[in-house]
This record gives structure tokens, sequence and C-alpha cells, in this order.
């Protein structure tokens, strides 16, 4: 009896760690807008792609499900949840709240290691604007926020800031795409500076400008 018990801990941990890596790889996918918005996924076409069993993507198709990447049809299809004009407007108004002030938060945590590393992401980001790399930018543009947001150590803002992300980052990368990538002013340097200098107020009002332009450019999707 014991040695099946010791078996069946051996089993478990390492199906939760399966689950959870599938979980995070879909995630990051909707994430970099890896799916455009309105895509029909299946099943077994992702666990198929993803080198896995069925099991683990239902799990994470339903945790996406519940934070609103994903949408379930009344057929049980499973859908990137698309992109309306209403539904990006709250989606902005959410960001402005939220994004600069974890931001803030990480000015506290700012040391010469974050700091590099943003530098490095921010240096990638400039190299795919560039070479007119749509997908590098996208990922490039997504290590920098959430490097910061991360820093901040507040993990309840983080998922809420995370949820929001995983439902308009589908259709920033359609539009950024079509637009292609640039800077009107460099908010990401401003952010560095003002982290450097450790004054949350200056990190606040470079994270509110960045969401701004980037919104107001993503927002020229819906004029076409």
């Amino acid at each position: 009896m014991a040695a099946t018990t010791s078996k069946v801990r051996d089993v478990i941990p390492d199906r939760t760690i399966a689950h959870e890596e599938i979980y995070k790889q879909l995630r990051h996918s909707i994430l970099t807008g890896s799916f455009e918005p309105g895509k029909a996924l299946k099943i077994r076409g992702l666990a198929k792609q993803l080198n896995c069993s069925t099991m683990p993507v239902r799990e994470a198709v339903r945790r996406l499900v519940a934070l609103g990447a994903l949408e379930m049809g009344s057929t049980r299809r499973i859908f990137v949840a698309p992109m309306t004009e209403e539904r990006f407007e709250e989606i902005w108004a959410a960001r402005k709240l939220l994004e600069p002030e974890i931001a803030a938060r990480a000015t506290a945590h700012s040391n010469a290691k974050l700091l590099k590393k943003l530098d490095r992401i921010d240096s990638q980001l400039q190299k795919a604007i560039n070479k007119g790399d749509p997908d590098k930018y996208s990922l490039k543009n997504w290590e920098f926020h959430f490097t910061i947001y991360q820093a901040s150590n507040n993990p309840i803002m983080l998922r809420l800031v995370e949820s929001l992300w995983l439902q308009f980052g589908p259709f920033m990368r359609v539009v950024t795409n079509r637009l292609g990538a640039s800077y009107k002013v460099d908010h990401h340097q401003m952010t560095l500076v003002a982290l450097k200098n450790k004054d949350a107020d200056a990190v606040r009002e470079a994270i509110r400008l960045d969401i701004q332009d980037g919104m107001e450019r993503i927002g020229i999707g819906f004029q076409d």
C-alpha cells in the first residue's frame, strides 16, 4: 500500500507541471498575438501543435475562457475573443487605470539588473521596428512591459493586467502588422530614465503616455 501511495505522489506533480506548461504556452501565444482575433481553435489541433494529449489543452482552454481570452460558442466551438469598439474602449480605460500604477510600484524595486534587462529588451524592440518585424516587435513590447510589472511584486494587479493583454493582444498584433511599428516619442526610454531615478510619478506618466500612444494607433484598426 505504501508503495502504491508513493507512486501516486510521484505522478501527480508531473501531471500538474505538464498542465501548467501547456497553459503558459497557450497564454503566451495569445498575449503576443500569435492567434488572430475571432480565429477558431480545435483542441486536437492545439494538442498536435503542442505535442501533448488533449487533456492539458482542455484545461488550459477552460482557464483562458474564464479570463476572457478565449470564448466558447453555443456549439462549444472555441475561438479567440473578437474585438469590438466597445470592448476596445473598456480595455483602454482599464489599462490606463492599472498599468501606470503597477509600473510605479516597480520603482521601489528598480536596480541595475532590472535596468540592464529592460535596456536590452528595448534595444531588441528597436531592431524589430527597424527591420519591420511585427512578430518580434509584439513579443519584445510585451516583454518590456511585463518585466516592469512583474518587478512590482503585486500579483493581484499583475493577473488583472494579464487578463487585459490576453483580450487585446491578438488585435494589437493584427493592427501592428497592417500599420507597421514605430514611435512618436520613445516612452520606453522615458520609463527607463524614471526607473533609474526612482521617480514613481515619472514612471507612472511615461507608461500612461506609452499606453495612450499605442492604443490610439491600435484604434485606427477600426477605421479600416
